[in-house]
């Protein structure tokens, strides 16, 4: 195990040229981060979860009814035995052969058969009271969390010129106020980690997944490497885009569509304007050019830049997804539904009744495809679901 250790912490991987790990521990003169300060996010982020659950049943949810948030999920399909059967043991989404199977043996059209699946999938997903207080909790951390550094930056001498995150490094004291940032910062990502899976999910979710495990590598690499200073940077520019987001879906699920589409454009407009134009220029500028100048070449600054590359990719990915919906809200007037919504929806979803296989009825489901004409899709708001 010591050889292991030891084999993990080579001083040649993670530090510059002549820089030791004893150069680098805490004195009475001078505080430096510190491997097992890491160990205090999991605590805390447990203790931010349950502020979580607390948050949302005492505060979000008071809020949500008193705006008028709809509090029922979506339409139960009705019972059928048969039909529950297949979708729990067999297949969520029949295939063509066995709707003809189960439209023969039920005596029911194909139309009411899909529908019935496609509500019983509906039916697990949550409600949009769920959906309101998740998002007002991480509006409200989020605008704390920028507040906060945008407070602590203000009085720093590398907000405004990045090469000051260089200089003097590896040999720059810990102050406590970017102590408190990074900790409650990775923690609130460990959170995330942990709660994704009982959170709402998402067609992105492994794009999501894939997102916290570069934050939380990158936030841990930098603390032990004390590249906090550009840390912080990278942290404060990416919690901006999230503030006015949350704030979207907020009023997305309010029903304030027109509030809803202005904060989700005005989003559009901060991310790709941080995200493609300042963190590149800002952020990948220094820790790839500034940064080899200041100090030369050694191993972990490379594989420090790559997390941040790859970051950047995700950037380009979610930027293609929000300059489309962009796109549609501009040529339409509003906000078109999210791709990635978690709710199925269909023209004839207000239908409940199941039909039988009989000429007029058959009539009356095409007719009633055909009066609403909306072929499956409901504008609601492309913030609606989490970007």
């Amino acid at each position: 195990m010591a050889g292991i250790l030891a084999w993990f912490w080579n001083e040649r991987f993670w530090l510059p040229h002549n820089v030791t790990w004893a150069d680098l521990q805490s004195t009475e003169e001078a505080s430096f981060p510190q491997a097992e300060d890491l160990y205090l996010a999991f605590p805390l982020a447990f203790c931010i979860f349950m502020i979580r659950l607390l948050f949302e049943r005492f505060i979000a949810k008071p809020c949500a009814l008193g705006l008028k948030v709809q509090a029922n999920g979506p339409q139960k399909a009705q019972p059928n035995a048969i039909l529950e059967k297949v979708f729990t043991a067999i297949t969520k989404h029949p295939d063509e052969k066995r709707l003809e199977g189960l439209s023969k043996q039920l005596d029911w059209d194909v139309r009411s058969i899909q529908r019935w699946f496609r509500q019983r999938r509906n039916q697990e997903k949550p409600s949009t009271l769920t959906k309101f207080c998740e998002s007002m909790w991480r509006f409200t951390f989020y605008l704390y969390i920028f507040t906060y550094g945008v407070r602590f930056l203000k009085k720093t001498p590398w907000l405004w010129n990045t090469r000051q995150c260089w200089n003097g490094y590896p040999y720059q004291p810990l102050m406590p106020d970017l102590h408190y940032y990074y900790i409650v910062e990775l923690s609130f990502y460990w959170s995330l980690m942990f709660s994704q899976f009982i959170d709402i999910k998402r067609k992105d979710f492994g794009i999501m997944f894939t997102h916290h495990i570069v934050t939380v590598t990158l936030i841990t690499f930098s603390y032990v490497t004390n590249l906090t200073r550009v840390g912080t940077l990278t942290l404060c520019l990416h919690d901006a885009a999230d503030v006015v987001l949350e704030a979207a879906k907020m009023a997305n699920y309010c029903k304030y569509q027109k509030l809803s589409d202005l904060l989700f454009l005005t989003f559009a407009i901060v991310f790709i304007v941080s995200r493609l134009g300042i963190y590149p220029l800002w952020i990948l500028n220094t820790t790839l050019f500034e940064l080899y100048e200041a100090l030369g070449n050694f191993p972990a600054l490379w594989v420090f830049n790559v997390l941040l590359v790859v970051l950047q990719i995700l950037h380009c990915f979610w930027s293609y997804l929000i300059v489309k919906a962009a796109y549609k809200a501009i040529s339409k007037g509003k906000v078109a539904k999210d791709d990635r919504s978690d709710i199925e929806s269909s023209s004839d979803e207000e239908e409940t009744v199941p039909r039988s296989k009989t000429p007029h009825s058959s009539i009356t489901t095409n007719g009633t495809g055909g009066a609403n004409g909306t072929n499956g899709y409901i504008t609601g708001g492309t913030c609606s679901e989490e970007h």
